[in-house]
C-alpha cells in the first residue's frame, strides 16, 4: 500500500505556526498503487446531508485516481440499529449518483460488508492483543465504572477509565475467566505517539494515554467497539485512504497505536472538515430537514445536493453553482481542502436545484426521464379532473418544460395549483368576464382567427407582437385589459407567464377550446 510521498508537502504559514500541507497538483500526481477508499456509516439513523458528504468526497477520489468506493455498514450497535436504515443509505447513494463499487448488497472481493457477519475476525485479532500483551480482559462492573464517572464529574474531571485491571496477575485473570465474570478487553494506551501527517490538517499527535483511560476494544456481549472494527476492516479490505469527518482527528493517534501493536501499515488519512449551517451551529436533525430521503421526496436533484454540498465547502479548483459529478471530479484537488467547516446555506437549494433542471431539460435523454416522471405526477394530483388525455402526451410535457426551464425549482412546482391550467381547463364565470369588458367575444373570434392563421407555428417573440397589433383592433377594450381577458380565459389566473407564453404552451388545440368558451359565456351575459 502505497501513500503519498513526503515530497508532495510543503510548508505553509499558518498564524503563530508552521505546519505541513500537501502541495497542489503534484500531491495529486503522486498518488501510487491501488487506491481503495471507504464509506462506513452506522446504519443506526437514514443517511443525511453530512454522511452524503463525506461518501461523495470519497467517491470522487476514487473516480480521480481510477481507484474503487467501498461500502461498509458498521453495524456493531446491535441496539441501536433502526430497521430498513442500512437498504435506505444504499439505496440514496444510488440515488445521488455515488453507487459504490464494493457493498453488502453488490457484494465484493473481500467481503462480507456488514460488521455484525465479520465478528470471528474482530475475536481474532482482540486476541492476538491480548497474547501480544497489548490488550487485556477488564472485569471492571458496570456499577464500578458509573462510580468512576460520577465521581470524575463532581470533581470536575473528564471521566477516564482509571486502567485497574490492566495490572491483573495472570493467576488472577484467569481464575476470573474461570469463574466466567462478564469482561471486555482493552487496548493498552502507551505514551510515545508519533506524529502522523493528515491531508487536510498537516501534522497531528495526541498523547491519547495522557487524556484517555485504556479503550474498550471487544464488549461484553462479544462485538466490536468502532476502534478496533474500523482498524481490521480497513486492513483486511486494503483501504489505502481513510477521509472521514474531522471529529475522528483526536482518534486517529489511537488507531495508529493499535496498527504499530499489529504490525500492520496504516492508511492515509484525511480528516474532512465538519458541514455546519450557514451560521455556524450544528446541521439539525429533529425534523428530518437534513435527511436525502427527505430531498427525494421534496422533488430535489441529485445533483443539486452533490453541488451545494462541494460550492459551500472547498477542494475544488473553481466554485460555481452547475458544476456536474463529471465536473466534481475533474477539477478535485485534495490539497485545496481546508480545515475550517463547511458553512452550508440550505435556503440557496431551490436555485441549485433550477440551474440542474435546467440542465436536465436541455439533454433530450434526461428530459424524456423528466416527461415520464412529470406524467406520473400529473396523473396522480389530477386524474378526476383532465377533460383531454393530450396534456400527457409527451410533446405537449415537453413543450411546457422547456417553455418553463429556468423559472422553475423542481417539477413539483409544476403541478401545483398555480399551473394546473396546464393540465385542467380553468372555471371561470361570465361575470368574470363582463367585469374586464363587454367586448369579449369580439377579442376571442380575433384571436381565433390568428391561431388558424398560424396553425402550429407558434412561438413567443412572434405572438406577443401579434398580440399588440390585434389590440388596436379592439378599439373599445385597452390591451392591458385584452391581455387580462385572454390570461383569465386561458389560465383562469391574474398573473403568471406572459400571454404569449400561455398559448405556446397550451397549443392551438387547446387554445380553441377555452376561447370558444369564453365566446358562450360572452353570448350568454
Amino acid at each position: 500500500m502505497m501513500l503519498f510521498t513526503q515530497r508532495c508537502f510543503l510548508l505553509r504559514h499558518t498564524p503563530g505556526k508552521l505546519r505541513l500541507r500537501a502541495a497542489g497538483a503534484r500531491c495529486c500526481s503522486t498518488v501510487h498503487g491501488e487506491v481503495r477508499v471507504r464509506f462506513a456509516p452506522s446504519p443506526t439513523g437514514f443517511l443525511h446531508l453530512g454522511g452524503l458528504r463525506t461518501a461523495l468526497y470519497n467517491y470522487i477520489f476514487a473516480k480521480k485516481y481510477g481507484g474503487s468506493f467501498v461500502l461498509r455498514l458498521e453495524d456493531t450497535d446491535q441496539s441501536r440499529l433502526v430497521p430498513g436504515a442500512a437498504e435506505s443509505i444504499e439505496d440514496m447513494l444510488e440515488w445521488a449518483g455515488v453507487p459504490p463499487d464494493e457493498s453488502p448488497r453488490r457484494g465484493g472481493p473481500v467481503g462480507p460488508y456488514l460488521q455484525s457477519q465479520r465478528l470471528d475476525l474482530y475475536g481474532q485479532t482482540a486476541q492476538q492483543l491480548v497474547e501480544s500483551n497489548h490488550a487485556y480482559y477488564c472485569f471492571c462492573s458496570t456499577q464500578r465504572l458509573n462510580l468512576l464517572k460520577k465521581e470524575a464529574l463532581r470533581m470536575g474531571q473528564t471521566p477516564r477509565y482509571d486502567n485497574r485491571c490492566r495490572h491483573l496477575q495472570p493467576k488472577q485473570v484467569q481464575e476470573k475467566l474461570a469463574q466466567e465474570v462478564p469482561r471486555v478487553i482493552r487496548f493498552r494506551l502507551e505514551e510515545g505517539v508519533e506524529p502522523f501527517q493528515d491531508l487536510i490538517f498537516g501534522w497531528s499527535h495526541h498523547e491519547v494515554a495522557k487524556v484517555e483511560g485504556d479503550p474498550v476494544v471487544i464488549k461484553a456481549d462479544g462485538f466490536p467497539t468502532y476502534h478496533l472494527a474500523n482498524i481490521v476492516d480497513d486492513h483486511y479490505m486494503r483501504i489505502s485512504h481513510v477521509l472521514r469527518g474531522s471529529e475522528w482527528l483526536i482518534s486517529t493517534s489511537k488507531h495508529l497505536l493499535m496498527y504499530r501493536a499489529l504490525g500492520w501499515q496504516p492508511p492515509t488519512f484525511g480528516h474532512l472538515p465538519l458541514l455546519m449551517n450557514k451560521d455556524g451551529g450544528k446541521l439539525s436533525k429533529r425534523q428530518g430537514d437534513i435527511f436525502i430521503e427527505r430531498f427525494q421526496r421534496d422533488g430535489v436533484l441529485p445533483e443539486a445536493l452533490l453541488d451545494i454540498t462541494t460550492n459551500c465547502g472547498s477542494g475544488f479548483s473553481s466554485n460555481r453553482i452547475g458544476r456536474r459529478l463529471d465536473e466534481l471530479i475533474s477539477e478535485f484537488n485534495p490539497s485545496k481542502i481546508t480545515t475550517h467547516s463547511a458553512l452550508l446555506d440550505l435556503e440557496k437549494l431551490p436555485e441549485f436545484n433550477r440551474i440542474h433542471l435546467q440542465h436536465r431539460i436541455k439533454d433530450e435523454e434526461q428530459c424524456q426521464m423528466l416527461i415520464k416522471d412529470l406524467q406520473g405526477q400529473i396523473q396522480q394530483a389530477y386524474t378526476a379532473e383532465i377533460q383531454d388525455e393530450e396534456v400527457l402526451h409527451k410533446d405537449y410535457i415537453r413543450r411546457v418544460l422547456h417553455l418553463r426551464k429556468g423559472h422553475i425549482c423542481s417539477l413539483k412546482e409544476l403541478v401545483s395549483p398555480t399551473f394546473s391550467y396546464l393540465w385542467v381547463r380553468p372555471s371561470i364565470s361570465s361575470q368574470q368576464v363582463a367585469a374586464i369588458t363587454a367586448d369579449a367575444e369580439h377579442i376571442a373570434s380575433l384571436v381565433l382567427k390568428l391561431v388558424a392563421e398560424r396553425g402550429e407555428d407558434l412561438a413567443v417573440d412572434r405572438l406577443s407582437e401579434d398580440l399588440k397589433a390585434l389590440a388596436k383592433q379592439t378599439k373599445a377594450t385597452k390591451y392591458r385589459e385584452v391581455m387580462k381577458l385572454l390570461r383569465l380565459a386561458l389560465s383562469g389566473l391574474q398573473q403568471g407567464p406572459s400571454v404569449a407564453e400561455l398559448m405556446v404552451c397550451l397549443g392551438p388545440v387547446e387554445i380553441r377550446h377555452r376561447l370558444q368558451k369564453l365566446v358562450l359565456l360572452s353570448e350568454t351575459s
